[in-house]
């Protein structure tokens, strides 16, 4: 190293301090706005598209849409949710396959909402709900269908058949088939 680039690496340096202490110069000067979370959050505005958690959606009675159908236990990029099945018999005979546990661990989620995207009959959706904060990895393993399973509503019972005619009684007499008359035809000359 010669005596030209020692001096220059020595500007460089000097140059680069002056740079650094200009912009801590300015954050100096501006005024600072603090969050003062804990006491605002009645009027804490989140944006509507946040996503935080993922939830099962349900309904007024308590049901929820989910089919069991995995489509967003294959289209998880890191395996971050995991769904047991169970077979049901129906009441007309046939099975179906229902939702047993719907597990989600909240701690392996990157949020980008595949999931969601897939579901055919929207049933999982992401909550706003940021305060996610816990002590243990284990808390952040959550089941997503927390409310009992509650039993499908039985089929409506089919109509009554009507009452089998009694033994002896005989049954109803065709009427008799009614003859047309026939009009005569005209000689066609």
């Amino acid at each position: 190293m010669n005596i030209k680039e020692y001096f220059v690496s020595i500007f460089k340096g000097f140059y680069s301090l002056i740079k650094g202490m200009e912009v801590t110069g300015v954050e100096l000067v501006t005024p600072k706005v603090t969050e003062q979370y804990p006491e605002n959050r009645s009027t804490l505005k989140i944006p509507e598209r946040f996503r935080a958690t993922l939830e099962l959606i349900y309904d007024e009675n308590g049901y929820h849409k989910c089919i069991a159908c995995r489509s967003c236990e294959r289209n998880c990029p890191n395996q971050t949710i995991h769904i047991d099945t169970r077979m049901v018999d129906l009441p007309n005979g046939k099975k179906k396959m229902k939702l047993d546990k719907y597990m989600y661990d909240l701690g392996s989620c990157t949020f980008c909402g595949l999931c969601v995207q897939v579901c055919p009959t929207n049933a999982i959706a992401f909550s706003n709900d940021f305060e996610q904060a816990v002590f243990t990895r284990e808390k952040l393993n959550k089941q997503l269908n927390y409310l009992p399973e509650k039993d499908e509503p039985a089929p409506a019972p089919a109509p009554a058949e009507k009452p089998a005619a009694p033994a002896d009684a005989k049954p109803a007499e065709k009427p008799a088939p009614v003859e047309k008359k026939q009009e005569p035809e005209e000689n066609k000359e």
